[in-house]
């Protein structure tokens, strides 16, 4: 064989292994993350959490925006599945999950906590996440595109606020919110109902919570709460 066919097979197996490699790496891009949700309010329970990681392209909400119809569904009416069919129809999201508590009821307790893992890839750097706050009208709490921790072992915290989702009066009156939260919070059944109702509609816009006023059912000391309502801690653990 010539030097010059020895030359070029060399260089064509340099190519290939070149090739194999790059796309090993490509296919192998996946960062796990452990993260942790922590309920720091006194009384008000969250609904499980509708939580994903996606490109910069995907919003859950924005303040002074409207709420899509994930959001207010959550924030009226504890429903997460227009969120979850929003995360599958997404092809800007690469992971996603509905979280639950561990143990007990389905909802994150007050001073209670859920802990879950979740991947991201080919440019899915941001993390989100929404609950309701179940004892209110249209009250929720959560991220919104938050940059990921990049480094193994590397850690972020994130404090969030309670958010009004603008899409329904705040009557604060049993008959208007979800019934688990009348029964979560020690007043028994109040019945209450899990669906819209069009002359509660506010058509305004996502803005920061006012808190429990008491002009209702709801009592101030028991549902209120002093902004942040939650903690997430970010870990990249591989």
């Amino acid at each position: 064989m010539s030097l010059r066919k020895t030359t070029s097979a060399a260089m064509a197996l340099a190519l290939l292994l070149l090739t194999v490699a790059a796309s090993a790496a490509s296919a192998d891009n996946t960062r796990n993350y452990r993260i942790t949700i922590t309920n720091l309010t006194e009384a008000q329970w969250f609904t499980p959490a509708a939580v994903a990681t996606h490109r910069g392209a995907t919003d859950l909400f924005r303040l002074g925006e409207t709420a899509s119809l994930g959001v207010k569904e959550i924030a009226e009416n504890g429903n997460l599945a227009p969120m979850v069919e929003l995360f599958a129809s997404d092809s800007h999201i690469w992971d996603s999950e509905v979280v639950k508590a561990a143990s007990g009821p389905p909802p994150i307790a007050p001073d209670g906590s859920v802990t879950f893992e979740i991947s991201s890839a080919n440019g899915a750097r941001f993390f989100s996440w929404v609950s309701m706050l179940i004892c209110t009208n249209d009250g929720f709490t959560g991220l919104d595109s938050i940059k990921l921790p990049v480094g193994v072992g590397a850690t972020a915290t994130h404090f969030t606020a309670g958010y009004d989702a603008g899409t329904e009066l705040n009557t604060e009156d049993w008959d208007d919110l979800v019934p688990p939260c009348a029964q979560l919070t020690g007043f028994g059944d109040q019945g209450g109902t899990e669906s819209s109702n069009p002359a509660l509609a506010e058509g305004g816009v996502v803005n920061m919570h006012g808190g429990i006023t008491g002009d209702g059912d709801l009592v101030p000391s028991v549902h209120g709460w002093v902004n942040p309502v939650a903690s997430v801690e970010i870990t990249r653990i591989s």
